[in-house]
This record gives structure tokens, C-alpha cells and sequence, in this order.
């Protein structure tokens, strides 16, 4: 009796060991394929074990070096370059590993807006992406990202220039708004483009109006 009590304690322990082994390789299967500068959270890999067993998988790749623990809840695969060494993910990767899977619109907004269509020169401390899902914010190295809740109005130009100019210009201001500003886009951005900017121009604020149609003109 003894000897069998001893034989299933062994039996369950193997099976234990076994299960963890094949929930870290699925999730660092998943993770290759994913591939260099993915940016992922516990929740990504929910469908292949319990949270307990993810977090733990995620804390022996963390401690093997095979990824990187950027904040609390927020790994990265880091790609790494021959001089520099390991790379920094970029804000919007951050920002949608935040969002969820079943986030599919983020808007960038303020200073990390302008600096996206160069209207700023100034790196921004903050990016913020505005969402229709929760807010959240983490801090990585020294750039705070953070998710901001929004109007579905806001939303309505998501992933689209228009969108991504409404919040650049809202955030220089109607007052401080120059030919140069205006110059600089026609410059930078393709024709096609800005033509586009037309379609949504009902949705940007009336002071804007007459910078999409300005932009959406052929002339440099």
C-alpha cells in the first residue's frame, strides 16, 4: 500500500513537471511566432493554460533571458542590434498589446500625435492612444504609454490620417497652427492621401476645415 501511495505521488508530480513543460514550450512557440519585437500580456496566452500556469511559464522565459519584463504584466521578445543591443518596442506595439486582442482601433493623440507626422521634433515623455476600451497606463523605460478612454465620436476616424491629423492639430492649437505646419504636411504626405482627408472632413472641428481642403490640394 505504502509502495503504491509513493509510486501515484511520483506519478502526479511527473505529470505536474510535464504539463508545465508543455505550457512554457506553447508559449514559446507562440511567441516565435510572433517573432522579434512582439510586446504581449498574460492574457494573449489564456486559451493554452490557467493563468497561474502562463504566469509562471512567462517568469522562467523572463529569468532564461528569452524575454524581457517591461512593466508589471507587459513582456516583450526584444529584437537586439549589433551595436546598440537590446532594442526598446515601440510605443504603439506597447499600446496594443495593452488594448487586448479584441481592441482593433487605436487612436494616437496629443505631443505623440504631432511627433508621428512631424509637425514636433520634441520625443514626447507620454504617448497616449485614445480607445473605445479601458483605460490604462505603464511606464517603460522613459516614456510613459497610456491608453485613454474616449467618445465614439473620437473613435469615428480611427486608424485613418484624418484621424491621426485631428488630434496633431488639436494639440498645436487653432492659434499656433502656421503656413509652415501646413507646408511641411504637404510635403510629407502623398497626394492621394490627402485627398482622402475630405471624406472625413465633417468630422474634425470647424476650425480645421479650412487646413483639410488646403491640404487637399495639389499644389506643394
Amino acid at each position: 500500500m505504502i509502495a503504491e501511495e509513493k509510486q501515484g505521488r511520483i506519478s502526479y508530480t511527473n505529470n505536474r513537471r510535464n504539463g508545465a513543460q508543455s505550457i512554457d514550450s506553447k508559449v514559446l512557440a507562440l511567441i516565435h511566432r510572433r517573432g522579434r519585437g512582439a510586446v504581449f500580456v498574460p492574457a494573449d496566452f489564456l486559451h493554452l493554460g490557467s493563468r497561474e500556469a502562463i504566469d509562471v511559464a512567462l517568469h522562467r522565459l523572463t529569468r532564461s533571458g528569452t524575454i524581457r519584463r517591461l512593466a508589471r504584466g507587459v513582456y516583450d521578445y526584444p529584437k537586439e542590434h549589433p551595436e546598440l543591443g537590446l532594442l526598446r518596442p515601440s510605443a504603439e506595439a506597447v499600446a496594443r498589446a495593452l488594448a487586448g486582442r479584441n481592441c482593433t482601433r487605436l487612436q494616437p493623440a496629443g505631443a505623440y500625435a504631432a511627433n508621428v507626422l512631424g509637425l514636433s521634433e520634441q520625443v514626447p515623455a507620454k504617448a497616449v492612444f485614445l480607445t473605445e476600451g479601458q483605460s490604462r497606463t505603464v511606464k517603460i523605460g522613459p516614456t510613459t504609454i497610456q491608453l485613454r478612454q474616449t467618445t465614439a465620436r473620437n473613435m469615428a476616424t480611427a486608424g485613418r490620417l484624418s484621424g491621426l491629423l485631428i488630434q496633431a492639430l488639436r494639440q498645436i492649437g487653432n492659434d499656433h497652427v502656421t503656413a509652415k505646419h501646413v507646408r511641411h504636411l504637404k510635403r510629407t504626405l502623398p497626394i492621394e492621401k490627402r485627398r482622402e482627408l475630405l471624406k472625413n472632413i465633417r468630422l474634425a472641428p470647424a476650425w480645421m476645415h479650412p487646413i483639410f481642403r488646403e491640404l487637399a490640394e495639389d499644389e506643394p
